[in-house]
């Protein structure tokens, strides 16, 4: 086995896991995190904080500590995602929907609780990436 055939079966860095709870709407405090011409489009909760999806970036605000008080804000703008996939077993019973991204950085994978629509993520991303 060369080089070659060694570096193109080797597994992304895992850069950041998060998991997406429910949808909810958009945080009233996000006005400050955004840039000029920026609107957010959609928002989801993770276990602790909030995942926004705007016309030019995912946001990923993550809580830190037993407080919470401390928080890393995550930003994926969208022209550094390469390629993405989504998965689930498509039943009416499907646990485990799954959304990874593939990025210039690393590898993003989201676990997708059960409330949340695989198919209006997957859309949504398609969107924010293709015009983004």
């Amino acid at each position: 086995m060369d080089a070659t055939t060694t570096s193109m079966n080797m597994e992304p860095p895992i850069i950041a896991q998060w998991t997406f709870v429910e949808e909810v709407p958009v945080p009233q405090d996000i006005g400050a995190m955004l840039v000029q011409n920026e609107q957010p489009y959609a928002a989801f909760r993770t276990y602790r904080d909030t995942a926004i999806f705007t016309n030019k970036r995912l946001i990923v605000r993550d809580a830190k500590g037993i407080t919470g008080k401390k928080v890393e804000v995550y930003s994926l703008p969208y022209n550094a995602i390469v390629m993405w996939s989504s998965e689930n077993a498509g039943g009416v019973l499907d646990f485990n929907a799954d959304l990874e991204l593939w990025t210039k950085a690393g590898h993003v994978r989201v676990k997708l609780g059960q409330a949340v629509d695989i198919r209006r993520l997957d859309s949504l991303i398609a969107y924010c990436v293709m015009n983004g």
